[in-house]
Parts: C-alpha cells; sequence; structure tokens
C-alpha cells in the first residue's frame, strides 16, 4: 500500500519588484492629485453672480470639473494601491485611511455635481431666476470644499502617517511633517468657519504649506525611491506576514 506525504504550501511572499510596483503606483497617484490646482482659476467664472445670465464659454467650469473628478479617483487609488501594504502595520488604521480617502473623494464628487448644475442651468437658459439657485449652488461647493479637501487631508495625514512613521516605510521626516500640519490644517479651516479668516490669509497658506508638502514629497519619494528596507518589507517578502 503506498502513502502520499501532505504536502504543505509554501509561505505567500511579497516579491521586492511587486512592493516596488506599489510604491511606484501610489506615488504617481499622489502626484496627480496636485492636477486640479488650476481649477481655482477655472472655476472663477462659474462661481460669479452674473454667469448664468452673463456671456462666454463654458468650457473652463467643464476642465475644472474633469480635473477635479481625476484627482477624486486618485484619491481613492492612493489608498488603495498603499492598503495591502500598510495593513500588515496596523489594519483598522489602514482601514481608517481607505475610508477617509473614500470620504473625500465623496465630497469632491459632489462639489463637482454643485458647480456643473449651475453650468447646466445656464445652459438651458434659465436666466435671472435662476441667480439665487446658482449662488446656493456655490456656497454648497464652497461647503464640501471647506470639510472636504480641506479637513480630510488632515485626517489622511494622521492616519497614512502614523503607520508610514511607525513601519519606516520612508523617511521619518516625511509622515513627521503630515502629523506636524494635520492640527495647523484643522485650526485653520475651524478659524474659516468661525470667521477669524477669510478661506484666503496668511494663516490658511502657511497652514496648509506643510500637508501640501508632505504629499507632494511622498509622491516622489515613493515614484522615485520605493519603500525603504525596513522590517516590514523583510517580513513581506519573507513571507511571514499576511
Amino acid at each position: 500500500m503506498s502513502t502520499t506525504a501532505p504536502t504543505t504550501s509554501a509561505p505567500d511572499r511579497v516579491p521586492m519588484r511587486s512592493l516596488r510596483r506599489t510604491a511606484r503606483t501610489a506615488g504617481v497617484l499622489y502626484l496627480i492629485t496636485f492636477v486640479s490646482i488650476p481649477s481655482f482659476v477655472l472655476y472663477g467664472p462659474v462661481k460669479d453672480p452674473g454667469y448664468v445670465t452673463g456671456p462666454g464659454p463654458d468650457t473652463p467650469a467643464l476642465a475644472g470639473g474633469a480635473l477635479e473628478m481625476i484627482v477624486a479617483l486618485a484619491c481613492v487609488g492612493t489608498a488603495v494601491a498603499l492598503y495591502p501594504v500598510v495593513k500588515r502595520q496596523n489594519e483598522g488604521v489602514a482601514l481608517a485611511f481607505v475610508g477617509a480617502r473614500v470620504l473625500e473623494a465623496a465630497t469632491i464628487v459632489a462639489g463637482i455635481a454643485s458647480l456643473l448644475t449651475i453650468v447646466t442651468l445656464r445652459q438651458a437658459g434659465a436666466g435671472a431666476d435662476a441667480s439665487v439657485t446658482a449662488q446656493a449652488l456655490v456656497a454648497q461647493y464652497d461647503w464640501l470644499f471647506r470639510l472636504g479637501q480641506s479637513t480630510m487631508p488632515a485626517v489622511n495625514a494622521v492616519l497614512l502617517g502614523s503607520l508610514l512613521y511607525r513601519s519606516g516605510l520612508v523617511p521619518r521626516i516625511l509622515p513627521l511633517l503630515g502629523l506636524v500640519g494635520a492640527p495647523l490644517l484643522i485650526a485653520s479651516t475651524v478659524g474659516t468657519v468661525l470667521g477669524l479668516w477669510g478661506p484666503v490669509s496668511a494663516f490658511t497658506g502657511i497652514a496648509v504649506l506643510p500637508i501640501a508638502v508632505w504629499e507632494l514629497a511622498l509622491g516622489v519619494y515613493l515614484t522615485v525611491k520605493g519603500f525603504r528596507p525596513a522590517p516590514l518589507t523583510a517580513l513581506l517578502s519573507a513571507g511571514v506576514v499576511r
């Protein structure tokens, strides 16, 4: 009678080239999130009180919406790309980061819909009667921007920054920028809501800078360098953690 020895599967390994590809993907997506910067200028006309009844093309507003839609998708993409790696550090925090990124993307899409609805009103010839509605939609966009793109990056910085700082996957100065900038950005948003300063002020510019540098530097580093050699990457390559 013949017997067959039981087989055991080798532990799952994550090749270093796969980790490099993951880092590059996340880095490129982080850099893509900066393509919406021109939308601040492109959205200028559609936010004007006389836009609904005035002359001029709708192309700038549509282009701004397209850029912000790209950013919304890239926001989700950054979290999805990094999740398989950073969840090995702390799965709960990694999942919270994905959820925060999805929420941020949702506010961006809702804001796009608000401004493009004004374009639709204009194209439909709604006239002066739609001016009040248009201004309400502009106010809605402003609040969505304030609660989404002006607040959620601080939450993201705390969640992802803590994961990257503890894991050592990137130089610790990068997540430190995000962790320091998060309370500044939240303070700026709270001050704007309370009317202590306007949406565009010296303090607002200073408060936004650390988070902007954190996200830009992280995107560049992951794209060019990838993950640093760290205990977590060694364990992933060896198939010790899953």
